[in-house]
């Protein structure tokens, strides 16, 4: 048995990851500290000083694990990577696994291209973003396409000269200069990808002036084909000028600015996107089980979260509040990067004005994300409050488990398991059991069988519900009794219409109110289990007809099988055809007719 206070004794003063566990080994927090011995041994002293969160997850722990870094930099790295992979239930989630466009020019090549992607590779090539609006990503695209005819192809422009490969479509409907073909020298081809560059870096308006330039001059020298072509180019141009809004003239600092809006146990994060001036995007992000938790925590775990997984880092991040870990968080950054990221806090001036509006769009998102979901959340969450507070449960059932078993006049009995996580449907968790030890048509020992099956492996779940009566909730009760185990049980009843009723378990029974959420929901999990069950039983009753026989016939592949049943409408009507009957099925031939009605006929 792991005894608390031994470990805490043997704790090293050294920088590293802390992983604090539940009685089912479930891992609840994930923690940094500089110094581990002195970090970890603060949860278990005076909990006067404690919020409200951490003592409830306190009160949870029964053992931790920590693992010893060289550095508060590798700690912080290993945390956040622990973070993502266990997603614990008492650290600040980011819900957000978006990854975002970039557009890329692929300037390493003699004639390059561009293209949207979403990873940034270290290929010598240039990469622009990231866009959180693919529409404006695409649109993007369109108009540099439009206005210059660069290549999209991928083939070996020098080889397909010297070859004299034929143009594409692309060529003759003039999307594209046609480097292949030779008529176009590498000079000329990058002054094209020059101008494109020079759009994307945000210098739109420059570009504009000399090409407005360039359509004068051609205009003066009566080149009124060039001059119109330039003048469709500056349209575009200015179109797509439009679509952005500059928030800081003349700046080239790529700015992410960040700042959150918090009710309850959710925040809103909203992040602004500033590339060479302009607002090129923006994205919210709702982070879970913030309650308690300090707003510098909270923000620190977002950037934490976010910079993780993203493949580009500005060169400013401009926050609204000081952050946990602040001075580590700007190294990390520096660090990823290649090159110095500063992690600001304005104060005053036009970024603390910038900082307000990303602010007031938190705000206005969160009162708006609260309206829309409260429905979504009282069909899940609010559920299984009401679940806890209805069955007297110790802690909210955020992990269900429903049983259900199936047979077919006492034949081929099988069992299911569903698995809602969250009041949701989490369906990487369900499971389907052929029964092994039972004969007949014995649902209790059947649902005894799938249980105990199910409880030598996995984390434990916090509420069982079988789809049925006490006579099933006596069986799995004996089950879990043998493993000591004190695992919440209850059986979901029907009425005489076959329709979900109530709770039922050896003390208690009962009947849920069919117009609140709460029977919505038990009475979803009810019609889930069996559903599944009908399914998986009926997919093995199909797939032992039809292979009993027809798997059997030489020459008769799945096509095949298919195809006669599906004519046929059954193995008896096959058995009973003719050779000529045979012959006519789509797919089959005289050879394969045949062997199917010797087969049945016995004919050798």
């Amino acid at each position: 048995m792991f005894d608390i206070k031994e470990h805490l004794k043997t704790l090293p003063a050294q920088p590293g990851v802390y992983l604090m566990k539940d009685k089912y080994e479930n891992i609840i927090y994930v923690g940094k500290a500089i110094s581990l011995k002195n970090r970890v041994r603060q949860y278990f002293q005076s909990s006067k000083n404690h919020t409200s969160k951490v003592r409830s997850m306190v009160s949870n722990i029964v053992s931790f694990e920590y693992i010893i870094t060289d550095s508060e930099l590798e700690a912080l790295i290993l945390e956040c990577n622990l973070i993502k992979r266990y997603k614990p239930k008492y650290n600040v989630l980011l819900r957000d696994d978006k990854t975002y466009p970039y557009i890329k020019v692929t300037v390493q090549e003699d004639y390059p291209r561009i293209m949207k992607v979403r990873k940034v590779l270290k290929d010598k090539a240039k990469y622009f973003g990231p866009y959180t609006n693919v529409t404006a990503v695409n649109d993007t695209l369109e108009v540099i396409r439009d206005v210059y005819p660069i290549r999209s192809c991928n083939i070996d422009i020098d080889r397909a000269i010297e070859n004299k490969m034929r143009p594409c479509l692309n060529y003759h409907i003039k999307k594209c200069s046609g480097p292949c073909t030779g008529n176009v020298s590498k000079e000329e081809y990058m002054e094209m990808v020059d101008e494109i560059l020079y759009c994307l870096s945000g210098k739109e308006e420059k570009l504009i002036d000399i090409l407005t330039g360039k359509m004068n001059v051609s205009a003066e020298q009566y080149n009124y084909e060039d001059a119109a072509m330039y003048r469709d180019r500056i349209r575009s141009l200015e179109e797509l000028v439009q679509k952005q809004k500059i928030v800081s003239a003349g700046s080239d600092i790529n700015q992410d600015v960040i700042a959150m809006a918090r009710a309850h146990d959710e925040a809103c994060v909203q992040v602004f996107f500033i590339r060479n001036g302009k607002i090129v995007g923006r994205e919210h992000y709702i982070l879970q089980g913030v309650l308690g938790s300090q707003r510098s925590a909270i923000l620190g775990s977002f950037v934490k979260q976010f910079y993780m997984s993203q493949e580009y880092i500005p060169k400013e991040l401009i926050i609204e509040d000081e952050i946990e870990d602040g001075e580590i968080v700007e190294e990390w950054l520096t660090d990823k990067k290649g090159q110095k990221v500063s992690v600001r806090v304005p104060q005053k001036g036009e970024k603390k004005n910038l900082v307000e509006m990303v602010r007031k769009n938190a705000i206005e998102y969160l009162e708006k994300f609260s309206d829309t979901n409260s429905r979504v959340y009282q069909k899940s969450m609010g559920a299984l409050e009401e679940l806890k507070k209805l069955l007297d449960l110790e802690k909210l059932p955020n992990r269900i488990e429903s049983f259900d078993i199936s047979n077919i006049q006492g034949v081929d009995s099988i069992g299911t398991m569903v698995v809602y996580t969250g009041g949701k449907k989490d369906k990487k968790e369900y499971r389907r059991y052929k029964i092994k030890t039972v004969e007949g048509p014995d649902d209790y020992s059947s649902m005894a069988e799938i249980v105990e099956r199910r409880l030598k492996y996995g984390s434990l779940p916090d509420l069982m519900l079988l789809d049925g009566g006490k006579g099933q909730v006596s069986a799995v009760k004996r089950i879990l009794d043998t493993y000591g185990l004190d695992i919440p049980l209850w059986g979901m009843y029907k009425d005489d219409y076959h329709r979900t009723k109530g709770l039922v378990n050896a003390k208690a029974e009962i009947e849920l109110d069919k117009t609140s959420n709460l029977y919505r929901f038990v009475a979803g999990i009810q019609e889930e289990v069996h559903h599944y069950a009908i399914s998986y039983h009926r997919s093995l009753r199909d797939k032992k007809m039809t292979k009993s026989v027809l798997d059997d016939i030489k020459g008769i592949g799945s096509k095949r099988k298919k195809s006669l049943l599906s004519h046929f409408q059954g193995v008896d009507a096959i058995k009973s055809a003719s050779l000529e009957q045979l012959i006519e099925v789509e797919g089959m031939n005289k050879g394969s007719a045949t062997a199917v009605y010797e087969f049945f006929h016995k004919i050798k």
